[in-house]
């Protein structure tokens, strides 16, 4: 895969990953929860998948040569972009009026 496609899979995956704690009732997509997830379950579960995208772009990294030291600077601004991607599925879940079944 060329360096070009890897970035490209890094920030699909980071897309995914920001999105699924707001879309979906399982516990990082995975473990079935009693009741509904509260928002520090969301939030803990968007730091969780946050690292999780980070080490899939450090396995693309290693597998095209050296992996570059990181400074706290980098974790910040991705981490920053992290939550920009995860403001649609926040927005799908918090602010959007959903129906509670049934017709209109």
């Amino acid at each position: 895969m060329s360096q070009a496609a890897s970035v490209w899979v890094v920030l699909l995956v980071a897309l995914v990953a920001a999105n699924l704690p707001f879309v979906n009732g399982r516990l990082l997509a995975v473990v079935p929860l009693s009741g509904s997830k509260s928002l520090a379950t969301r939030l803990a579960e968007v730091v969780v998948l946050y690292f999780v995208a980070i080490g899939v772009g450090l396995l693309f990294e290693r597998r095209v040569g050296q992996i570059a030291p990181q400074g706290w600077e980098f974790y910040a601004v991705t981490g920053a972009l992290f939550l920009v991607l995860a403001f649609p599925g926040f927005t799908w879940c918090y602010l959007l009026k959903h129906r509670k079944g049934g017709h209109a």
